[in-house]
């Protein structure tokens, strides 16, 4: 038996309406002006906490947890059908997968439990998965934590897991975890830097639904 864990925004989800519009909020909430955009994009897929210092290097440490605070409140009343679409795909990459006897699937995010419970539920995406890593509950990506759990709540070895994610976090994670790792073009960083860590990148996801199963066998 195989694990094949998900990162979330940027790879099954395209949020960076949602997270923009609410970090942008978060920020104009303390008074600060909103971080670029691209600035934004780059920190996705972090825990919260450290993406608003890496955003915020400037900010007294009140400042930053008012910003976190703020974030959460303005994520959670942001419209997610229309600000965080699923990519063209993802359910079918997603169904498929979960009818072979080979597979199990999982998640592993930079999103709190709250976040990813309200994405899943709103898509009905939650059937899917057999566990689901959060930020809440384990160190920042790239750290391996999140996946190492996601393997042994699955029951399986790293060595038969593999991370999908469209970041460089997502890749050091998975080469921290000791398991295998498929990068994807179409999320926040770019293609390059993710074939920079010599693994596959697919650029849709029938050619990603044809790599998962080309490492499966």
């Amino acid at each position: 038996m195989k694990l094949v864990v998900f990162d979330v925004d940027g790879t099954l989800i395209d949020s960076q309406a949602l997270i923009v519009g609410a970090m942008g909020a978060a920020f104009e909430s303390v008074g600060m002006p909103p971080a670029d955009r691209s600035r934004v994009l780059s920190i996705v897929g972090l825990s919260l906490p450290l993406a608003v210092g890496r955003l915020a290097p400037e900010a007294a440490g009140a400042q930053q947890e008012a910003i976190v605070s703020a974030y959460r409140q303005a994520f959670m009343t942001r419209r997610i059908e229309e600000e965080a679409p699923l990519y063209p795909g993802a359910s079918d990459c997603l169904e498929a997968l979960s009818h072979r006897d080979d597979v199990l699937l999982g998640i592993a995010t930079g999103k709190s439990r709250r976040g990813l419970d309200a994405m899943l539920d709103h898509r009905d995406l939650r059937r899917f998965f057999v566990t689901l890593q959060t930020a809440d509950n384990h160190p920042s990506k790239p750290h391996p934590e999140m996946l190492l759990s996601a393997c042994d709540e699955a029951g399986i070895d790293p060595a038969d897991a593999l991370m999908i994610g469209d970041t460089e976090y997502d890749i050091e994670m998975a080469k921290a975890a000791g398991t295998a790792a498929i990068g994807v073009s179409w999320g926040y960083h770019p293609a390059e830097t993710l074939s920079g860590y010599d693994v596959p990148v697919a650029d849709d996801f029938p050619m990603l639904l044809s790599m998962i199963g080309d490492w499966a066998a």
